[in-house]
């Protein structure tokens, strides 16, 4: 008879068998605790998840105003359409839910403009959320909501529609480039909404609800909403007048002078570095970033594959650059300010020194052209700057030396970026004085050689008429938040006193002439002082580079009012291809338009001369309802002329009307008689003549002229465009501007 198992042998398996149990009990005792006291909070967190229902609510973005609070940059109410999938499993019956899913399909994708099928699609995925279409403006918002009250299977069960915002700009093109836009998460991509990003921004809200155990909605009790914190705002430095002043006459310039790689102004208040209007042609809509223009377009339209997408890469990335900030140029004769401030504050040069410039300089071996190839012979300082010869302010440098020369092309804030708020500045290149031999330094002397920013040019320039002050420019005052209290307030920087004041004197006399009598003529206003210089640069790298000939960057830099500085503009034009290319051609006269406009805006009295006063225009008097020789009289006394049309006693209609100005010798229309037709006349060409000149032609042809540009009583001053065209049929005595500017060769 077999024995049973020995009671040793039994107490073995027991052991072994308490061991297998102490040891399972202890791994899942000791993944327990693993799970208790190290993963607490990531399996509270899954366990939240799957019990609550979680949606963020977005923050209003905040505004950017200008100086004087207008709004530049807002965000308008628009909705995010959503779909519920989850919610779908309330729905026990298969046709029932097929017939639900397709009917959303079906009037979402019609309301939206979308496919249906992607719609379907939504409708189908396993999780709580599912964005439709985002930034929904409001008529589609209703459509979408009448759809949902009005539908037999009560949709709005596994729909909705979630408030959020879109950015606007109601000004569209204005300022696009300093502004910049955001993208479709309202996150800031370029411009003042990139930099300021962390405070426009705001802080999202959320709605937490809880859902039961099958993953549905408890009810609106157990829902809890965090408020979204809107943004806060920027109060701006531009002014929203002066910007449109600016970019009227840049478009205008481009256009005229057939710019091929865009232009830049920008106008600055000189003792403080608020930017009150940076200007760049082309740019864009903020409000559709995205978009090309026409032009544009049809290039891209014209290319293939990857050739295409990297052509409309290039070009969209284009049109957002701020040609200002961005981008680097050879300022030439512009410079020349900075280079007299040099020498006149090391004692090289003053107001009693005197030059000889027979055409050219050679330094080290290398042959150095003035503009003028002949030479201006003895000159000045004064002169000197009037010409802008090349060849005196070579010599200045080579008397500076390279190490004198470096120290203030620093100071001047040359060798690094301005610290201006805006994303994207380029650093300058220039020579530096380890590098810096002669040559170097004498071309360097009259701006050539090395590359800066319109916006470091800027800066310098009033630096050099400022008293001698670099400030930081920048374009944002103050940050305040969605009640108006103020976050952060940006003070006016000073860096550093770069010249004496007796130095920023005598550059600011300098200047002046240049406008008064020299290379910046083209800038001048009537009633006002400004001072400024020209410049014209070649662009060699890019000639040498390509093989073509004849490119040229067009700038001018001008202040006012010159005796007590205020603001600065500063104009660049990048390849022009018109019939002129020099600075003091085609520069000069944007320069001179923008400030024309803007002084008396900004309070600027004009103080005429006697001259001035004398070639002014007069105003027309009231004659309507007067007898026709009372009307004659009063007419003759203002030294205008008339015609009269019809055979009554009495003048019924005048035209121009009262008030108006014209220039002496001008015609006023005198209706005698209702006319049923009012006299036509065709605008003649008054291109290419002296003021005098156009005068005879408008009194010819009973039309009647304005005058802008270049002083009238200086030689040399013809006209070179006019606001109506040649040959349009317009009514007589109409008031047509013709612009002038001198006809030197101005750098």
């Amino acid at each position: 008879m077999q024995k049973g198992p020995n009671k040793s042998m039994i107490i073995r398996i027991l052991v072994v068998w308490l061991c297998m149990l102490i040891c399972t009990f202890g791994v899942v005792g000791a993944r327990l605790a693993y799970i208790m006291m190290i993963d607490n909070d990531f399996y509270q967190q899954k366990a939240a998840e799957q019990q609550l229902y979680d949606t963020e609510l977005s923050a209003t973005r905040g505004e950017i105003y200008d100086r004087n609070m207008e709004l530049l940059a807002t965000s308008a109410q628009v909705w995010t359409v959503y779909i519920t999938p989850n919610s779908f499993k309330k729905i026990t019956k298969e046709d029932e839910l097929a017939a639900t899913k397709n009917e959303i399909a079906e009037n979402l994708s019609s309301i939206l403009g979308l496919d249906y099928q992607t719609v379907l699609d939504y409708t189908n995925k396993n999780t709580s959320y599912v964005k439709v279409k985002t930034n929904v403006e409001k008529p589609e918002a209703d459509k979408v909501r009448e759809y949902i009250s009005n539908s037999k299977y009560k949709v709005g069960n596994y729909i909705g529609l979630d408030e959020a915002s879109k950015r606007y700009y109601p000004n569209d093109n204005l300022a696009s480039v300093v502004l910049g836009f955001v993208g479709s998460d309202n996150q800031g991509l370029s411009g003042l909404e990139k930099y300021y990003d962390d405070y426009l921004t705001g802080t999202p809200g959320r709605v937490v609800a809880a859902k039961d155990g099958r993953g549905n909605d408890m009810p609106l009790s157990y829902e809890v909403e965090i408020e979204a914190k809107p943004g806060n705002s920027l109060v701006s430095t531009l002014d929203e007048y002066i910007q449109h002043v600016c970019d009227k006459y840049l478009t205008q310039a481009i256009a005229d002078n057939k710019v091929a790689e865009r232009g830049a102004v920008v106008c600055m208040n000189v003792n403080t570095g608020e930017i009150y209007a940076m200007s760049v042609k082309d740019d864009f809509d903020p409000n559709n970033p995205f978009t090309l223009s026409e032009a544009d377009q049809a290039v891209v339209d014209a290319l293939e594959g990857d050739e295409k997408t990297a052509k409309l890469s290039e070009l969209r990335n284009q049109q957002w650059r701020n040609k200002a900030v961005s981008d680097t140029y050879e300022p030439g004769s512009v410079f020349k300010v900075v280079t007299a401030a040099m020498a006149i504050e090391e004692g090289v040069t003053n107001i009693n020194s005197h030059y000889n410039c027979n055409g050219y300089i050679v330094i080290a071996g290398q042959r150095y052209s003035c503009h003028k190839r002949s030479g201006h012979g003895g000159e000045s300082l004064t002169q000197a700057m009037q010409n802008s010869c090349n060849p005196v302010f070579i010599t200045f440098g080579q008397q500076l030396g390279a190490a004198t020369f470096s120290k203030y092309f620093e100071a001047f804030g040359l060798t690094g970026k301005t610290g201006i708020d805006l994303p994207g500045e380029a650093s300058p290149v220039y020579h530096t004085y380890a590098k810096m031999g002669l040559t170097e330094l004498a071309s360097s002397s009259f701006g050539q050689t090395f590359n800066v920013t319109p916006i470091q040019m800027i800066t310098a320039v009033s630096a050099a008429v400022n008293g001698g002050y670099l400030v930081t420019p920048h374009l944002v005052s103050k940050i305040v938040d969605s009640s108006g209290n103020t976050v952060k307030s940006m003070n006016n920087t000073v860096n550093r006193q770069v010249i004496s004041s007796e130095t920023s004197n005598l550059l600011r006399t300098l200047m002046e002439a240049v406008v008064d009598g020299g290379g910046g003529k083209n800038a001048y206003v009537s009633g006002y002082r400004i001072g400024g210089k020209t410049g014209t640069s070649q662009k060699v790298s890019k000639m040498l580079e390509t093989g073509e000939s004849g490119l040229y960057i067009a700038s001018f830099c001008g202040v006012a009012p010159i005796n007590d500085p205020e603001i600065a503009v500063l104009v660049m034009l990048d390849e022009p291809h018109g019939d002129a290319y020099y600075g003091g051609t085609i520069a000069a006269p944007v320069g001179g338009q923008i400030l024309s406009e803007i002084l008396p805006y900004l309070g600027v009295d004009p103080k005429y001369s006697d001259e001035e006063l004398a070639s002014m225009a007069v105003r027309i008097p009231s004659v309507t309802g007067q007898s026709i020789e009372t009307a004659k009289n009063m007419i003759k006394s203002q030294k205008l002329t008339y015609k009269i049309i019809g055979n009554g006693d009495t003048v019924v209609k005048q035209f121009p009307t009262a008030a108006e100005s014209i220039y002496s010798d001008g015609v006023v229309i005198l209706y005698t008689e209702s006319p049923d037709t009012v006299e036509k006349v065709t605008v003649p060409d008054f291109s290419g003549l002296t003021v005098s000149g156009v005068k005879t032609l408008a009194a010819k042809n009973n039309i009647n002229v304005q005058f802008s540009g270049a002083s009238l009583t200086q030689s040399g001053v013809v006209s070179y465009k006019q606001s109506i065209q040649k040959d349009t049929e317009t009514d007589a005595g109409t008031i047509i501007t013709v612009y002038f500017r001198t006809t030197e060769t101005a750098e």
